[in-house]
């Protein structure tokens, strides 16, 4: 797996795969920002990881799934590196059929078992579920 990250500015930088998929990385203040920071990718990027298996899981259970969101609530250290030392994945679904039971089941299967992102990481991650009927 390889990506190219390249200065566009003193504060920005556009990341891409070797499909040519671009991401656009931004330090600036957050009144001025136009992108995420690479710590603000890292949470989406482990929400995304959670979410693809998480959804496929419930589908094969014969599950309806209208929707899913995931807000993720990062603590990081004061001193450097800023590292995490915290998560909160919140997951939020739109399901008329998913039990409450196997909706935690599943998405912690699927952010601590199946998601290379989590597994990548030092922090303590939490997991948070509510479905919306």
């Amino acid at each position: 797996m390889r990506t190219t990250t390249t200065l566009l500015g003193d504060y920005e930088y556009e990341a891409v795969n070797p499909n040519g998929n671009k991401v656009h990385i931004d330090m600036r203040p957050a009144e001025e920002k136009t992108g995420q920071s690479p710590t603000e990718l890292l949470l989406s990027g482990l929400s995304g990881c959670a979410a693809v298996d998480l959804v496929q899981m419930l589908k094969k259970r014969k599950r309806t799934v209208n929707g899913l969101k995931i807000e993720a609530d990062g603590t990081r250290r004061e001193e450097h590196p800023r590292a995490f030392t915290h998560i909160k994945l919140h997951f939020i679904l739109d399901s008329p059929d998913a039990t409450q039971e196997e909706f935690e089941k599943l998405g912690h299967m699927a952010a601590t078992k199946y998601c290379s992102v989590a597994g990548s990481l030092s922090a303590e991650i939490d997991h948070e579920f509510t479905i919306n009927r």
